[in-house]
C-alpha cells in the first residue's frame, strides 16, 4: 500500500511537470537517488592521470567539473562527462595535498588548496596563474571549507590545532599579528590538540562544524566569535595555563565575563558525540579516536561524522538528543508500585529469563501490524540461530515502519548485545530506555538495562538500577541471572575502589604546565605523552553538555588513514557513503541505517566519495592513482565484478581489522622509536597520513 501510494505520486509529479516548473525541481529531487539506482551502481571509468594516491576530490559548483588533489603536489581539472583530462596544475606545494575546492561564485575557475607543506594556495583555472599563498600554518593543512554565498571567504583546519578564517579581499602578510584566527583549538582542549577536518552548513552559513583528534565534534557560531592574531591566541593560552586553577568547571564558570579566557564566548559552540565514547581526554581510548570527515545533509539539519577507529554517526543539529550520561528513566521510579507488584510466573532457560516468556502488560499484548510481525518474526529467527547481523537488519526495517513497539526495542538491544561491536552495548543501552518509556512494565528491557550499565562500566546506574528492578519484579529478585548480575557489579565496585587506592605519582603542575606552554607556542607536535593533559574549564562544560547522536552505521573499517570521508548521497540525502580500509565503498539507508550495497573501490583504500550534486553519479579515490566513477548500469544481465555480495561477512571482517589495527597502534606507539614507526608506515602504505 506503501509503495503504490510512492509510486503514484511519482507518476502525478511527471505529469504535472510540463505546466508547473517547480515540479520539475521537486521531480528531480525524488528522483535523484533512489533504491533501484543503488542496486544498478557499477564502475563507469576510470580518469588517470596522477602518479600518487589521490586525497581529495571535489566537484564544481556547477557539478560541470571534477577537481582531484594528489601526493604528486598536482591539481587536475576534469570533464568526467567526456572522459577528458582538461589541465594539469604543478602547484607550489611541495608535500601532498589534502583539501581542494573550488570557490563559490566564482564560474568555476577558482580553486584554493592545503597541502602537507602547511601551505594555503588559491589560483586561477583560465590564467593558470597562483594569486595567494598562506604559509601561517605550523603544521599540515588538513581540510578547506566554502560557503555558498562568498566567493572571497573560506576557512582551514591545520594540525597546529588553529582554524584561520581566510579573506582574499585583505591584503596579508604571514606573520603573528595576521588577523585570521577564528578558532584556537589548543586554548581549550590542550597543547596536542589538532584540526583534521571543517564544514559550513549550507543554508545557515553561520555553522561551522570542526572536528578534531576527539570524540568530539563541535559546531561554532561564527556571528558570536571575534577573529584574532596567532599571538593573541597565544597569550590568552598562557594566561590560561600558568594562572587558571585546576578543577571542574560549572554552570556558573561561564555566565562572569571574566572567566572567559579567549575569543570564544559562552553560547558560541555546541558539542556532539557518541554516547559510548570515553569524556577524559586522557583516556587511551579516546587518543586514538579522530574525527576524519564531517558533511551537512542537503536541509542543513544534521550532521554526519566519520570516527576514526569507531563507526559512522549522524547528529541533529536542531534538537539535542538524550545526554550521554542519561540515567535510569525517571519515569521508571514514578510507575513503581511497591505493593501491587507483578506475580505472574516465568521460564527460566539457563537461568536466564526465557525470552518466550509472556508479559501481561496491556501494551506487550497489543498486535503488530501484519508486515511488522512478518519482519519481527523473521529477525527473531535470525537471532535464534545467532545471525545477529541479519537479525539487527530486520529489526531496523521493522522500527522503520513501526516506532511505537517497546518490544521491537528490546529485541534489538538483546541482538546489539550479542553481536558486541564497538557501540553495540550502548546501542543496546539506549533501545532499553526507548522500551521502557514505551512501556516502564517491560521486564526485559529492565533487566537488559542494568546489563548494559555494566557492561559499559557506569556500576552505580547498573546497581542502582538492578535494585529498581528487584522492586518492581519481586518474583525475579533470587533468579540465578538477577544474583549473577548483582554479583558482577559488587565485583566491579572493589575493584574501581582498588585501582584508586593506588598512588598516583603526578609530577608538579607547574611544571606540566610550563611544558605545554612551550609545546603550544613552539608548534611541536610529539606523537606520544605521559603528560595528563589538562582541558580549560568551558570545555569541560561544553563536553558535560554535549548532545548525543541520532543514527549510527555499521560495516566499514576507519583505522588506517585520517583522512577517510562519508557524505550524504542524493538531493534529499537519503543514502549515506563511506570508504572503508579493506577497499570498499559501503552504501546505507539513512533511516534504517542498513547496509543496501558494498563496491570494491580500491586496491588498498577508498579514502574520498564525493556524490555529484544533481545525478546519480559518485566519484571515488584513494590509495591507487587513479579517480573512479560510479553509475547505474544497465540492466543487461551483465555480472558486475566490483559488487561484493557478502555484505555482512565484508562487515564482520572490518569489524575485526578496526579492533586489530587498533591494537598494532598501541603496540607500534608502546614498542618502537618514532623513526622505525615511520619507516613501518612507509613500507606499509606510501601515502598513510594517520
Amino acid at each position: 500500500m506503501i509503495k503504490s501510494r510512492k509510486r503514484q505520486n511519482i507518476i502525478n509529479y511527471t505529469s504535472s511537470r510540463e505546466i508547473n516548473e517547480e515540479i520539475c525541481g521537486v521531480l528531480q529531487k525524488r528522483l535523484h537517488v533512489t533504491d533501484k539506482l543503488i542496486d544498478r551502481l557499477g564502475l563507469e571509468l576510470e580518469l588517470e592521470g596522477h602518479d600518487g594516491c589521490v586525497n581529495c576530490l571535489e566537484w564544481s559548483e556547477t557539478g560541470r567539473y571534477l577537481a582531484s588533489g594528489s601526493d604528486d603536489t598536482n591539481v587536475i581539472l576534469w570533464d568526467p562527462f567526456y572522459n577528458k583530462l582538461l589541465y594539469v596544475f604543478p602547484t607550489f606545494h611541495q608535500g601532498n595535498i589534502f583539501t581542494v575546492k573550488f570557490l563559490p561564485q566564482t564560474s568555476d575557475t577558482k580553486i584554493v588548496t592545503g597541502a602537507a607543506d602547511y601551505q594555503l594556495l588559491a589560483f586561477d583555472a583560465i590564467t593558470k596563474e597562483t594569486y595567494y599563498v598562506c604559509s601561517c600554518s605550523h603544521s599540515r593543512v588538513k581540510r578547506i571549507a566554502t560557503s555558498p554565498d562568498s566567493s572571497n571567504v573560506f576557512w582551514s583546519a591545520s594540525e597546529d590545532g588553529i582554524i584561520r578564517q581566510t579573506d582574499l579581499r585583505i591584503p596579508h602578510s604571514c606573520d603573528t599579528e595576521a588577523q585570521n584566527v577564528i578558532i584556537n583549538l589548543r586554548n581549550h582542549q590542550g597543547a596536542l590538540a589538532e584540526g583534521k577536518c571543517i564544514t559550513v552548513n549550507p543554508l545557515r552559513t553561520e555553522m561551522l562544524a570542526v572536528g578534531s583528534n576527539d570524540p568530539y565534534i563541535r559546531l561554532y557560531d561564527r556571528r558570536m566569535i571575534k577573529v584574532t592574531s596567532d599571538h593573541e591566541s597565544a597569550e590568552w593560552y598562557r594566561k590560561m595555563v600558568e594562572e587558571e586553577a585546576p578543577g571542574s568547571c560549572s554552570e556558573s564558570d561561564l555566565t562572569e565575563p571574566w572567566k572567559v579566557t579567549d575569543n570564544l564566548i559562552n553560547g558560541c559552540v555546541q558539542y556532539f558525540v557518541p554516547g559510548h565514547l570515553e569524556v577524559n581526554s586522557s583516556c587511551k581510548k579516546a587518543k586514538h579516536i579522530v574525527v576524519t570527515y564531517l558533511s551537512f545533509s542537503p536541509d542543513g539539519r544534521e550532521l554526519l561524522a566519520n570516527l576514526g577507529t569507531e563507526q559512522v554517526y549522524l547528529f541533529d543539529v536542531t534538537k539535542g538528543y538524550s545526554s550521554k550520561y542519561f540515567t535510569v528513566p525517571s519515569s521508571l521510579k514514578k510507575n513503581i508500585d511497591y505493593e501491587a507488584v507483578n506475580h505472574t510466573s516465568y521460564e527460566y532457560n539457563n537461568g536466564f529469563i526465557n525470552n518466550s516468556c509472556v508479559i501481561s502488560e496491556d501494551k506487550l499484548k497489543e498486535e503488530l501490524p501484519a508486515i511488522i510481525e512478518k519482519i519481527k518474526l523473521r529477525a527473531n529467527e535470525y537471532f535464534k540461530n545467532g545471525q545477529y547481523i541479519k537479525a539487527i537488519k530486520a529489526y531496523n526495517d521493522a522500527i522503520d515502519k513501526y516506532k511505537l513497539s517497546a518490544v521491537l526495542y528490546g529485541n534489538r538491544a538483546a541482538a546489539y548485545m550479542k553481536r558486541s561491536w564497538r557501540g553495540d552495548m550502548y546501542a543496546a543501552l539506549r533501545d532499553c530506555r526507548t522500551a521502557l518509556q514505551l512501556d516502564p512494565n517491560y521486564m526485559k528491557a529492565f533487566f537488559r538495562l542494568a546489563r548494559c550499565f555494566h557492561e559499559l562500566r557506569r556500576n552505580k546506574e547498573a546497581k542502582d538500577c538492578l535494585e529498581m528492578f528487584k522492586i518492581k519484579f519481586t518474583s525475579q529478585a533470587e533468579s540465578h541471572a538477577c544474583r549473577a548480575l548483582e554479583q558482577d557489579i559488587e565485583v566491579a565496585f572493589k575493584k574501581n575502589l582498588n585501582e584508586k587506592s593506588k598512588p598516583n605519582y603526578k609530577q608538579d603542575n607547574r611544571t606540566e604546565r610550563s611544558v605545554l606552554v612551550s609545546l603550544h607556542l613552539g608548534g611541536i607536535y610529539v606523537a606520544d605523552t605521559n603528560l595528563e593533559l589538562q582541558v580549560s574549564k568551558p570545555e569541560q562544560l561544553w563536553r558535560k553538555n554535549a548532545w548525543d547522536y541520532k543514527h549510527r552505521y555499521c560495516g566499514h573499517c576507519n583505522a588506517t588513514t585520517d583522512i577517510k570521508e562519508a557524505n550524504f548521497f542524493g538531493s534529499d540525502g537519503r543514502y549515506i557513503v563511506a570508504g572503508s580500509d579493506d577497499g570498499s565503498i559501503f552504501f546505507w539507508d539513512r533511516n534504517t541505517e542498513n547496509n543496501m550495497r558494498v563496491l570494491k573501490g580500491d586496491q588498498s583504500i577508498v579514502n574520498c566519495l564525493q556524490p555529484h550534486p544533481y545525478y546519480c553519479l559518485l566519484a571515488s579515490s584513494g590509495i591507487d592513482p587513479v579517480v573512479r566513477l560510479w553509475t547505474p548500469r544497465p540492466e543487461d544481465g551483465r555480472i558486475n565484478e566490483r559488487l561484493v555480495d557478502d555484505m555482512d561477512l565484508a562487515a564482520e571482517k572490518n569489524h575485526k581489522r578496526m579492533k586489530r589495527d587498533i591494537i598494532d597502534r598501541m603496540f607500534n606507539q608502546s614498542s618502537t622509536s618514532s623513526e622505525e614507526s615511520s619507516n613501518f608506515e612507509e613500507t606499509s602504505y606510501p601515502c598513510r597520513t594517520s
